[in-house]
């Protein structure tokens, strides 16, 4: 969870409080090395509520005090909505590496619980440019839980990863797909 939330939380508190992406550590205090105020959190709150598409209680926020503790609450925060709406659908993810051919393809299966939504992730941003991720569904399943697949993986594609959810034709045991 922690590879899907850290680097848009990284965009967002550089983007609201002035400071290089790369300068942003752990241990960095908001308040104390960015002088960041109750209005900063607030906007901060607000922009990461939008980007997240969650509600952040303001409690939440009086016990941050460096990056690494927003990064720890806005992890926690998504763990708890993914498992909490998550419908839990069977999967067969394959990441496929370019130019490494058939031994450049990894498969995973599982219902896609929010572990394996990150370890989904992890593997195919370690393939490197070019890699990408094939999600396949079973025939029966409903259009909510192919959109939940493609929602759950969509910011992957903003990391250069071809992103394609199918279901599997009836019958075909996973060999082939059609588009959903």
């Amino acid at each position: 969870m922690r590879s899907i939330v850290e680097p848009r939380v990284r965009r967002l508190v550089a983007e609201h409080l002035g400071v290089a992406e790369e300068d942003l550590s752990p241990e960095l205090s908001l308040v104390d090395d960015l002088a960041a105020d109750s209005l900063d959190f607030a906007e901060l709150a607000v922009a990461a509520e939008e980007e997240f598409d969650l509600s952040i209680p303001e409690v939440l926020l009086d016990g941050v005090r460096t990056y690494g503790d927003l990064i720890e609450a806005m992890v926690g925060l998504a763990r708890a909505r993914l498992e909490s709406q998550a419908p839990r659908v069977p999967v067969v993810a394959r990441v496929r590496r370019p130019f490494a051919g058939a031994e450049g393809t990894l498969e995973r299966t599982g219902l896609l619980t929010p572990y394996l939504a990150e370890t989904l992730a992890d593997d195919v941003l370690h393939g490197g440019p070019g890699a990408r991720i094939e999600v396949l569904l079973p025939g029966r399943a409903e259009e909510k839980a192919l959109q939940h697949v493609r929602d759950t993986l969509a910011w992957l594609t903003d990391r250069g990863v071809q992103v394609m959810v199918h279901r599997e034709r009836e019958g075909s045991h996973g060999h082939h797909s059609s588009a959903a």
